[in-house]
């Protein structure tokens, strides 16, 4: 019984602290950024349109030509393979990924406005689990890969 009392002032303060930044962000015209402590979401005020952030996740994470010892210490070469030709999809993980690209060159850009990453053969790269994008494949792709 206290439990779902103390869960329910919670859920109260944080959705209070929602309608103040939500109210602060469009009621003042110069305000150009408002963070919330819970989750860092982010509004942004452009020329009277209210826009909604979520990109406080984390970023796609790029290590350009890490050294042999690294990937064997990761276990890369016993990782599945895949592959694809020149294409664009769109992509969400519902898992973290890692991937050692073999060959290619490709784009990720993420829709929640995380920053896009370029990357190519020779890479190693790991995606967050729960973000959505989209593939732009400019060269066709063979990667090691391992969800986790």
């Amino acid at each position: 019984m206290i439990l779902s009392r103390v869960l329910l002032v919670l859920v109260a303060v944080v959705c209070i602290s929602f309608v103040q930044a939500f109210t602060r962000a469009s009621s003042t015209p110069s305000l150009s950024t408002t963070r919330l402590a819970f989750g860092n979401p982010t509004f942004v005020s452009k020329s009277s349109a209210l826009t909604l952030n979520m990109a406080g996740g984390p970023e796609i994470e790029v290590i350009k030509n890490p050294s042999k010892e690294f990937l064997e210490q990761k276990g890369v070469f016993n990782w599945g393979t895949w592959g694809c030709d020149a294409s664009k999809f769109p992509w969400t993980y519902d898992q973290n990924e890692s991937c050692y690209l073999l060959k290619g060159q490709v784009t990720v850009t993420p829709t929640d406005g995380r920053k896009p990453a370029t990357f190519g053969a020779g890479d190693f790269v790991t995606f967050p689990a729960g973000m959505s994008c989209t593939w732009e494949v400019s060269e066709a792709v063979h990667k090691h890969f391992y969800f986790f």
